[in-house]
């Protein structure tokens, strides 16, 4: 039965225009490893698709030349023997395209892994400019696709070019991991039906990735799927975090350096922070591996409300990641992982880990939080905000949400995971107290201030939360579309 393609509406619906618009289009896709950039190019085009070509990591010119052969060979009843060089290559793409494109019916190429073709001295680059400029782009019936997991290279050779394709990228898509909507139809369509809890849960471990996701399996919990995924022996995604780092960096290991320092702080750091905590130079290097590392969705910049782009805050953003580094790295291999999961849930690092993982959750669906909240029309901006005092006898205070509305509000959020109704206590009432209190004194503020509950189960109903919770939002809003 044919996998169905689920969610991704916005990148379908701009792929939809691409192939009705009646002229040339380049289409530059990128996003990280294992996100679906090849399935949703071969099933949306499948149709159209009349050649396709994927770079392969650390081959040589050679290699490659021949993967170029074998798939034209594949494509025609002639036979193709591998091009002297990229420059010939693509002449024979034109002879063979020029007669697909005779019948006038739209055809589309696919080139994957770009940047894995275009190594240092392969040609490939300048042979691909040449062969869009002088003859692709002035073929009103022809779609080209090239897509990329190394995200930062995309954008600095192909989308900020100011070479040969400067200006030329006719759309360009950034794929981003499933929202929990998407994640929740992903799971049904194939069969997997679990409770919006459960589906957290699996996505605070898999990071809504969909080539994770498909290794759940039905009639099974959120947990013995987890177990399934990393515990066991061979389990199949134990060793991916290597993997993954590996295929998008050159020199991974600084940028591991980064995410290792940024997992152990939930609020965010700000660059000299960083460096002290990763023990790397300042300077030109650690710029661009934050470039990097956030063009692949690993880590998200904040600029804290009322501060600068000068104070920007670095947080850890992809929840595979810190799942990861917080139950896998520097663990021993197990041999009995049946359950294993379920055992560290009931520890107070699953606690601490799964705040974290939910913070993170929400942050990324902050459109569906003004959803609930009745303001999705709202113009706002959403921020994070700490406070460090100078004298010793003045308290701090930290919001790691709040969303700053134009109609003279602001929402301070708090985001908590439970399986059962959060409860505030007379000690959290007043460390709440406290945080509105500093946060109006420091910011001066005249805006009202709303603190909002995003939890799983919603809040107890008692004299605190009485007293201090202006909005309650439970997780099941996360998931609207």
């Amino acid at each position: 039965m044919e996998t169905e393609l689920v969610g991704r509406q916005e990148e379908q619906a701009e792929l939809a225009l691409a192939r009705d618009s009646g002229r040339a289009e380049l289409i530059a896709i990128y996003g990280r490893r294992r996100i679906g950039k090849t399935f949703l190019v071969r099933h949306f085009y499948a149709p159209q698709l009349c050649f396709e070509l994927t770079g392969q990591r650390d081959a040589t010119l050679t290699q490659q030349l021949a993967a170029f052969a074998a798939s034209l060979n594949a494509r025609t009843r002639y036979r193709h023997s591998p091009p002297p060089d990229w420059p010939a290559a693509f002449a024979e793409l034109v002879r063979y395209l020029d007669e697909q494109l005779r019948a006038g019916a739209r055809k589309a190429v696919f080139i994957d892994e770009l940047p894995w073709l275009a190594g240092r001295r392969s040609g490939f680059l300048p042979a691909f400019e040449h062969f869009w400029n002088s003859w692709a782009s002035r073929q009103k019936n022809l779609i080209v696709v090239i897509c990329g997991s190394a995200a930062s290279w995309m954008i600095a050779k192909i989308l900020h070019q100011k070479g040969g394709l400067h200006n030329r990228v006719t759309r360009s898509i950034a794929l981003q991991p499933f929202r929990l909507s998407e994640t929740d139809a992903f799971l049904r369509s194939r069969g997997v039906r679990l409770e919006r809890q459960q589906i957290l849960e699996l996505t605070m471990a898999t990071g809504g990735i969909p080539y994770y996701l498909d290794y759940v399996r039905k009639g099974r919990s959120a947990a013995q799927n987890i177990d399934a995924m990393f515990f066991v022996p061979n389990a199949p995604l134990h060793d991916e975090f290597d993997k993954l780092f590996a295929a998008l960096f050159e020199h991974h290991e600084r940028h591991i350096k980064v995410i290792r320092a940024l997992a152990r702080k939930a609020s965010g750091l700000q660059r000299q922070e960083l460096v002290a905590a990763a023990k790397l130079p300042s300077g030109g290097n650690l710029t661009t591996i934050l470039d990097e590392l956030e063009a692949s969705g690993f880590v998200q910049r904040i600029v804290p409300f009322g501060r600068t782009a000068r104070d920007t805050l670095y947080r850890l953003a992809d929840e595979f990641t810190l799942f990861h580094l917080r139950w896998r790295s520097g663990k021993r291999e197990l041999t009995a992982g049946a359950g294993q999961w379920q055992r560290f849930r009931s520890s107070p690092a699953w606690q601490a880990w799964a705040g974290y993982a939910f913070e993170n959750l929400c942050i990324k669906h902050v459109l569906q939080i003004k959803q609930a909240l009745g303001i999705a029309g709202v113009e706002t901006e959403a921020a994070s905000w700490r406070y460090r005092p100078a004298a010793a006898d003045e308290r701090g205070a930290q919001i790691d949400l709040l969303i700053d509305r134009r109609d003279g509000i602001i929402n301070v959020c708090e985001m908590k995971y439970s399986d059962t109704e959060f409860i505030v206590d007379k000690q959290y009432a007043q460390e709440l107290r406290n945080k509105l209190n500093v946060f109006r004194r420091v910011t001066a503020t005249r805006k009202s201030l709303f603190l909002t509950m995003v939890t799983t189960h919603g809040v107890a109903a008692n004299s605190h939360s009485s007293e201090l919770v202006q909005n309650i939002i439970h997780a099941e809003a996360l998931f609207a579309v």
